[in-house]
């Protein structure tokens, strides 16, 4: 226990606090974030831009540039998601919780692949030295691009995708040494699993949206 202590502790030896700081707001918002994603509450949103535009700035900082480009990505996702979240006709929101249809996982496949490749070309672009952890990037890349895009849509196959790539995610930063950014993702698995149960049993109980 103790070393998984200074494991993390250490990874802060050095660095500027208003870095730090800037890292645990990031924390804070980006749990809230799932959580209201969880109970699929429109805040979802704005605490989510403020959890992402955060962390471009420190990814941008480490070099992560695969990272730092999901994350500038979700900042705008998460604009169209609260638009798409809060239109209404009537009294009655017009998106609701429902699965993917066939062309929907089509396009699903689609953008996963397509942000895969642009991810590559982003570090490319950059004549960044590609390495193992690098090629783990594109492809959490493409997993989380596909997941935002389900959620701002309701799509219940959102939190699958989010389990997937929050535990590839949760040793790749801490091996980076962004220790919060670690354990963030750690909590956001666990809110993904509830986030699951918790939408599939609003499809059980209302079966027309299936």
């Amino acid at each position: 226990m103790t070393e998984a202590i200074d494991f993390f502790i250490n990874a802060y030896k050095g660095t500027a606090w208003h870095l730090i700081v800037l890292e645990g707001i990031a924390f804070v918002f980006g749990i809230l974030s799932v959580y209201y994603a969880k109970k699929a509450n429109i805040w979802v949103y704005p605490t989510g831009i403020i959890c992402t535009a955060i962390t471009v700035y420190l990814l941008y900082l480490n070099s992560y540039f695969g990272d730092m480009m999901m994350n500038f990505y979700y900042s705008v996702m998460s604009i169209y998601g609260w638009w798409n979240w809060s239109r209404k006709k009537g009294d009655e929101y017009v998106v609701p919780i429902s699965r993917t249809n066939t062309r929907e996982k089509r396009v699903g496949v689609l953008f996963f692949l397509l942000t895969m490749v642009v991810t590559y070309l982003v570090y490319m672009a950059y004549d960044y030295e590609m390495a193992i952890l690098n090629y783990i990037d594109v492809v959490t890349s493409g997993i989380f691009f596909t997941a935002m895009w389900y959620m701002a849509n309701k799509k219940l196959e959102n939190w699958t995708l989010w389990i997937i790539g929050n535990l590839i995610t949760i040793p790749l930063y801490a091996y980076r040494g962004l220790g919060m950014l670690s354990l963030q993702y750690v909590i956001f698995t666990v809110l993904a699993i509830q986030g699951y149960i918790e939408w599939k049993r609003s499809l059980n109980n209302n079966p027309q949206t299936v």
